[in-house]
């Protein structure tokens, strides 16, 4: 990615810019000519992030589960850096643990970091975009948004509530001239799976050989994974620019993968028990 504007220049507003993906993104961006508005939550962090590209980057303190301060961030944002033209929801975590071992508050927490958040910023951004008749969200769900691995539960339901919202976001938006694209990625060189993870203790012996090993391999491939932080983001760039973006966007081969195995097993479940399906439809007498 050069440093010049090939096209023209928007005001990104992008969630969680500390590490990984949103981090990326904002590097990609800000060389690409673009003015950035990164969300961190530590002070000498929002600092340093100030001072990337005096004039282009611009750090916000926001803890996204805080409603009141998104809202307050989002209009200042609006009247002192410029109109946000992308918005990327991006702050979030993930939880590893069996549903039956996982405390309610950790669910809350997961939910509130990864959904609410996501809607609190989508609906303080969405009346100046509305206004506009013109904006790109993109929500970063997960490959996990769609196909399921054993422990992640609480964290797949998290982006399956986003997965649907950004769905019907797009067509609730479109006439707008707002587009809402779901990013799923697949396994990523972040610390998703590392100090981003948040991992519930084993406290039930049943489960240690359905959890454990999963919990291994997954701690083995931290640091290994296939995909490319840096060309997820130009991939998201991309779609920013394009005519008719699209409303889901797979990142990396695994993630593919598994969303094809996926779909052929739910086609063949689909077609095994159709018959059944269509039996309940009303009768007239």
């Amino acid at each position: 990615m050069t440093s010049a504007l090939s096209s023209p220049q928007r005001t990104w507003f992008i969630t969680g810019v500390s590490t990984g993906f949103g981090r990326a993104l904002a590097q990609e961006a800000l060389a690409a000519g673009h003015r950035v508005v990164g969300t961190l939550r530590d002070e000498a962090a929002r600092a340093a992030f100030d001072a990337l590209q005096p004039g282009r980057s611009f750090g916000r303190l926001l803890d996204v589960t805080r409603h009141d301060e998104v809202e307050r961030v989002v209009a200042e944002v609006e009247a002192g850096v410029g109109a946000i033209d992308v918005l990327v929801n991006n702050a979030g975590y993930g939880h590893e643990g069996t549903l039956e071992e996982s405390s309610l508050d950790e669910v809350r927490r997961q939910f509130e970091v990864n959904v609410f958040g996501a809607v609190a910023v989508a609906k303080a951004v969405l009346p100046f975009m509305r206004a506009r008749r013109r904006g790109h969200i993109l929500n970063i769900t997960s490959m996990g948004g769609i196909v399921t691995f054993p422990g992640l539960g609480i964290y797949h339901g998290s982006k399956f509530a986003l997965e649907g919202l950004s769905e019907a976001l797009g067509k609730e938006v479109a006439s707008f001239g707002i587009r809402v694209t779901a990013v799923e990625p697949g396994g990523f060189r972040t610390d998703w799976a590392g100090r981003s993870m948040v991992r519930a203790p084993q406290t039930i012996a049943d489960y240690a050989p359905v959890l454990g090993p999963v919990r291994e391999a997954r701690l083995a491939r931290s640091g290994k994974q296939a995909g490319d932080p840096v060309k997820a983001a130009r991939a998201m760039l991309r779609i920013v620019e394009a005519p008719t973006p699209p409303a889901h966007l797979l990142l990396g081969s695994d993630a593919v993968k598994a969303v094809r195995e996926k779909l052929a097993a739910l086609q063949e479940e689909l077609s095994a028990w159709e018959s059944l399906s269509l039996s309940t439809d009303f009768t007239p007498a």
